[in-house]
């Protein structure tokens, strides 16, 4: 135990960048990190550093393993499973794509085409941007392995509800018709030698660190704000478990904002700092992940306002059931 501790304080938690970043802080910059001034540059250097380090190995990783599940090979596994498996199947692909909702949107439009049951491909639609292998070990760094666990274990869940519904919902109809029609060549993909993954794994660490840097220094800077400049009382007070609307107040903030779970993590980790509930929080980062205004605005372009509609009564529905039962039972996961 003692060892696991310590490997998780020095490669997840990453104390000594932690050291290093107070030494410069004080010693370089001669700031205290007493100071608000001082805590708010240590949080915003650490954070970012460490965010970023995370970030490209684990995309590297992840790559690496996605490379043997290009969007051909999926579509025919999950094409040959129906019903609830099916659902279940498509939420577990979703982990191993580490794309943001827009970037998740022409996958889903692939998917449609090719004749995969609308159910899956919407289990699969949730997934995808709210949940990872890469932000998995960005939150068990931040927050450790039961929370980690438990947000990734209510993410599939709610993937897989959502696509059911969907299905016995029987709405294909609303899917636009021109999506029918995309053409769809049915190429089976070649054999990727060791170096070409490797290749690809480097280029995709390139391309979404690329894509997703603004959100990630956006959302350490508003981390940084509310850890060391917001009141805990103004928190508590909008956040705290004392308002019975918390959870629905978090969700309604997350839908409006763009970012992916590598730009929420940080607020959240303040949040959770401030006293917020632990559903409150979970809530807020799928808002912003899955039902983000424009991902949502995409979508409208491959599905009538009907099913659109019922996407994000679904979704909305499940993020603050997950958020409120999980505030019920935070003692657990203490």
């Amino acid at each position: 135990m003692n060892v696991f501790s310590w490997l998780n304080a020095q490669l997840l938690k990453m104390k000594w960048l932690w050291n290093l970043v107070e030494l410069l802080v004080v010693k370089v910059f001669g700031l205290s990190m007493e100071t608000r001034v001082g805590g708010s540059v240590h949080f915003f250097i650490y954070d970012t550093i460490k965010i970023f380090i995370l970030l490209s190995v684990m995309i590297y990783i992840i790559s690496y393993i996605q490379s043997y599940f290009p969007p051909e090979r999926t579509k025919k596994i999950i094409g040959g499973i129906q019903g609830i498996k099916g659902n279940v199947l498509g939420a577990l692909l979703g982990i191993l794509t580490p794309f943001c909702s827009c970037s998740s949107i022409p996958i889903f439009v692939g998917f449609v085409s090719a004749g995969l049951p609308l159910g899956a491909t919407f289990s699969f639609l949730i997934s995808s941007p709210m949940i990872d292998l890469a932000s998995l070990m960005l939150l068990m760094s931040f927050f450790g392995t039961k929370i980690a666990t438990v947000y990734v274990a209510v993410g599939v869940v709610v993937a897989i509800i959502g696509g059911v519904l969907i299905n016995r919902l029987k709405m294909e109809k609303y899917v636009e018709s021109y999506v029918w029609g995309v053409e769809n060549a049915d190429i089976e993909p070649e054999e990727m030698t060791m170096k070409d993954r490797m290749e690809f794994s480097k280029d995709q660490v390139k391309d979404i660190v690329g894509r997703v840097w603004p959100y990630i220094l956006i959302g350490v800077g508003i981390g940084a704000g509310i850890h060391n400049w917001v009141p805990e009382s103004i928190i508590e007070r909008i956040l705290g478990q004392g308002n019975p609307f918390s959870v629905l107040i978090a969700t309604f903030i997350g839908i409006p904002i763009y970012a992916d779970i590598f730009g929420t993590i940080p607020i959240a980790e303040a949040l959770i700092a401030k006293g917020v509930g632990i559903g409150t929080v979970i809530s807020f980062m799928m808002g912003v992940t899955t039902l983000s205004l424009p991902s949502l605005i995409m979508l409208s372009k491959v599905v009538k306002p009907k099913l659109l509609g019922t996407f994000v009564v679904i979704v909305t529905i499940g993020i603050i059931i997950v958020g409120y039962g999980l505030n019920a039972f935070a003692f657990l996961l203490a």
